[in-house]
């Protein structure tokens, strides 16, 4: 049973709440990786196959891979 947000209707707003932390979990663990020189060799070296050790939606590693994380 999904829990009512009243909150999440505000014109014009994100709501960043626990279900948009979710959603982006996998997402920000691939672009904390990149953190490390290694795993940006690895991320060059095969964009898709990197993004596939994640459990990002197509839509996000389509994003990655697009440079455009806008729509996410």
């Amino acid at each position: 049973m999904a829990l009512d947000k009243p909150y999440k209707d505000v014109p014009g707003t994100t709501i960043f709440d626990a279900e948009q932390s979710r959603k982006g979990y996998w997402l920000n663990q691939f672009c904390m990786s990149l953190m490390k020189a290694e795993n940006r060799e690895k991320f060059k070296a095969d964009e898709r196959a990197y993004l596939d050790q994640w459990a990002m939606t197509e839509e996000q590693k389509q994003a990655v891979l697009a440079r455009d994380l806008n729509w996410c």
